[in-house]
């Protein structure tokens, strides 16, 4: 049962019944209804921009990754950078270094390998920022896989160029008496007439012609292998061991400088030019070996000769007359 409603009216001095006016229900359940509809909309709205609504922590921490997503950004540039300059190394490696030194180009595949098969990033999978993180992993690994075989490349080229400059000083390379005007070659590599017999035979090196007691230099690095007169026509001759296969012979010698186990450099004094053993006259004969067997000498006279005097020299070595051994 309602309750009946009533309201003091003034002019007559007496409480009058309060009349329910039509409609007036169906106003207020529209007002209610309105009222519920704008404030679930704005519920809805204050839901869906709640994520965009950050605590002073939450604005911090976004700060910091924003800040930490530059540093990585930057951090692949200059990875970029640091290729580009280690693809240049690597090139001049294989088509400069390893071409000059005689030695194989390390191949890409080589330089590159150990990032196929299993996924070395899954832990870093997962995130908002995965595939920025496994993007500049992947590249330092590589860079550093690639810095690693070229440090050893370069280890190599090093040894290969310390080699090098070894084998350029053991090779005989110089005349091993002085021969500014090019008069001393009494007979050179080939058949000449033996001196004693007077039949064609083949001579297996070079004679040079010099007073008694002129200096015969080492034409190369090496060790003295033998200093002695034991050997069949030599006389006093001298033996170095140069390595790689190299030696040299400087026989008919009047005495000894060196002794043998004696290291020695191109150029040292090692001997004076004498007759000793089957020899007709004072002089050198100078014979080089490779791998034990006998060559040419005149190949190696390129230490101090211009083109000029190295084809004269080598059309006098070339005239096939009289050996003085």
């Amino acid at each position: 049962m309602s309750k009946v409603k009533y309201y003091y009216d003034s002019e007559t001095l007496s409480y009058r019944k309060i009349e329910k006016k039509k409609g007036r229900k169906l106003k207020i359940f529209a007002l209610s209804l309105l009222g519920m509809f704008l404030s679930g909309f704005l519920l809805l709205m204050v839901y869906i921009n709640l994520p965009s609504v950050q605590t002073p922590k939450e604005m911090a921490l976004q700060r910091e990754l924003n800040n930490m997503q530059l540093q990585f950004e930057l951090l692949n540039k200059k990875m970029d950078q640091a290729q580009a300059v280690l693809a240049e190394v690597e090139d001049r490696d294989n088509n400069l270094y390893r071409v000059y030194f005689e030695s194989n180009p390390i191949p890409d595949e080589q330089r590159k390998a150990g990032f196929g098969g299993i996924n070395r990033y899954k832990d870093l999978e997962g995130f908002d920022n995965s595939k920025l993180i496994v993007n500049t992993t992947r590249n330092l690994d590589v860079l550093t896989k690639q810095i690693v075989v070229q440090s050893k490349s370069l280890d190599e080229i090093a040894k290969l160029a310390e080699e090098k400059e070894k084998l350029l000083a053991a090779i005989p390379a110089i005349q091993p008496v002085k021969n500014e005007d090019l008069t001393r070659i009494a007979s050179g590599y080939g058949y000449r007439t033996d001196p004693f017999t007077k039949a064609r035979k083949f001579h297996y090196g070079m004679d040079f012609t010099a007073p008694r007691g002129t200096p015969v230099y080492a034409t190369g690095d090496g060790i003295v292998d033998r200093a002695d007169n034991t050997a069949t026509g030599y006389g006093n001759h001298i033996v170095i061991d140069h390595g790689y296969g190299y030696e040299s012979l400087y026989g008919h010698l009047y005495k000894y400088n060196v002794r043998k186990g004696q290291k020695v450099h191109r150029g040292d004094i090692i001997g004076f030019v004498g007759s000793t053993g089957r020899s007709e006259a004072p002089h050198c004969h100078y014979e080089v070996f490779k791998d034990g067997e006998r060559i040419n000498p005149i190949n190696f006279y390129y230490g101090s000769l211009t083109a000029e005097e190295f084809a004269n020299i080598l059309k006098k070595a070339q005239e096939e007359n009289q050996s003085l051994d």
